[in-house]
């Protein structure tokens, strides 16, 4: 299969250029090197094209596309939502109209596009809070109440079935970027398969950037000797799955894309629950550090709890994590000492 992989030089899309690489795939790769990600940006070669998605071009001799690149994280602050409406929804538009006769593409989305996960209300049965109260928030009330009675709720596991509901300008962007692809695919005849990531970790995350993922704060904090910093009340819930899981789920996915129907999204995380809190403790340990310290502090962007399950691409393509968070951990700190 010959691949063209965007944003393939990134903390993703380097390990799925290995596992692409690995099952005998020819890979091209496209990738911006954006400075606020990329320390050098090197001169085109041979199965390296060096450019934006944003700018129109033409792709020979490609069977399948697998579309990483994008501006990530929650952002820093309102000033950022034109670069994630033109990184994102502008380049999934530009490089759709420019597949030309290509029909096969995966498209790397998140789980930030479901906003809040699954609650139950003991009286109401599943429900959706809406955003959280700043009031609340600074008054440390961080569990979102039931929008009909203000009982306590029980988080659950999200299905792909569940209505999106965007919290923020990167998920607004990846939730855009995946109605595009489906219409795309509806007047083409092509194939889409949207993967939403959970929390992605593992070697090679980046460092000292605050567009990174929390695991890779926590990490550039302790490799700074600075004790991490934990917000609200370190009990957010979420599912941080191994980076190598990711680039397998990718390939499966692309290579059964032909099978696929014209649109699909799978969840893809590890099934394993688990609080920011306690990643920052296994970390801090790990690496020796102080305990975090937990701060109270919030931003609101962000969402309490948000988890899925990743049974519809288990059953349907065979993926399975090969790594729990204590495995892959210990992954991250041996290619840290590497």
């Amino acid at each position: 299969m010959r691949v063209l992989l965007t944003g393939g030089a990134g903390f993703i899309g380097t390990h799925v250029h290995a596992q692409l690489l690995a099952e005998g795939h020819e890979v091209t790769v496209l990738d911006s090197f954006r400075p606020d990600v990329h320390a050098n940006r090197p001169e085109p070669r041979p199965g390296l094209i060096v450019g934006d998605v944003r700018d129109p071009r033409t792709f020979d001799g490609i069977d399948t596309v697998v579309h990483l690149a994008a501006k990530v994280g929650l952002g820093v602050h309102l000033d950022d939502i034109d670069d994630y409406v033109s990184s994102n929804s502008l380049g999934t538009a530009v490089l759709l109209k420019s597949l030309g006769t290509i029909r096969n593409l995966v498209y790397a989305s998140s789980m930030v596009v479901y906003g809040e996960g699954r609650y139950d209300c003991p009286t109401h049965g599943q429900v959706a809070p809406g955003p959280r109260r700043t009031d609340d928030l600074d008054n440390g009330r961080f569990e979102p109440p039931c929008p009909y009675c203000g009982a306590p709720l029980e988080p659950g596991l999200v299905t792909e079935d569940a209505a999106p509901d965007p919290r923020n300008a990167y998920a607004a962007s990846k939730l855009n970027g995946e109605h595009l692809a489906a219409t795309w695919a509806r007047e083409t005849g092509g194939r889409v398969t949207a993967l939403r990531f959970h929390n992605v970790y593992g070697p090679g995350m980046p460092r000292n950037t605050p567009y990174a993922g929390v695991a890779a704060i926590f990490r550039s904090a302790l490799e700074r000797g600075e004790t991490p910093r934990v917000f609200e009340d370190g009990g957010q819930r979420r599912d941080f799955v191994h980076v190598r899981d990711i680039a397998t789920a990718v390939t499966l996915s692309a290579a059964a894309l032909p099978d696929q129907p014209a649109f699909t999204a799978y969840n893809v995380g590890s099934g394993t629950v688990t609080t920011i809190g306690e990643v920052a403790a296994e970390l801090s340990q790990a690496y020796g550090g102080a305990p975090p310290i937990v701060t109270g502090e919030y931003r609101l962007g962000d969402v309490r709890h948000i988890t899925a399950s990743s049974d519809r691409l288990k059953h349907a393509l065979g993926w399975k994590p090969a790594y729990d968070l204590s495995a892959g951990l210990t992954d991250l700190l041996g290619s840290a000492a590497g």
